[in-house]
């Protein structure tokens, strides 16, 4: 389903709360709320936000990661593991 055609007006909310929440929870397609025609919100199921969250923490360690890479801040894995292993035992 085209995000397009789950744009609805704040005035269709506030009519059909119930079966909006039922219909983003079974086909997990996020709706757009308008007001005075200008979408100013976006409403989204629960598990569908998570997921999205969790995306986005992906993405933000791998885009530090990069940048990491890129200043040379790496080191090998096998010095890396063993300085785990030493505060590891430390413990």
């Amino acid at each position: 389903m085209k995000l397009s055609e789950q744009v609805r007006p704040i005035s269709y909310l506030k009519a059909h709360a119930p079966e909006v929440v039922r219909a983003l929870s079974e086909n997990r397609q996020p709706v757009v709320l308008t007001v005075h025609g200008e979408a100013k919100a976006v409403l989204q199921d629960v598990g569908q936000y998570e997921e999205t969250q969790e995306t986005l923490a992906l993405l933000k360690v791998l885009a530090l990661t990069t940048r990491q890479i890129e200043d040379g801040k790496l080191r090998p894995a096998g010095e890396a593991f063993a300085g785990i292993r030493k505060r590891l035992s430390a413990d």
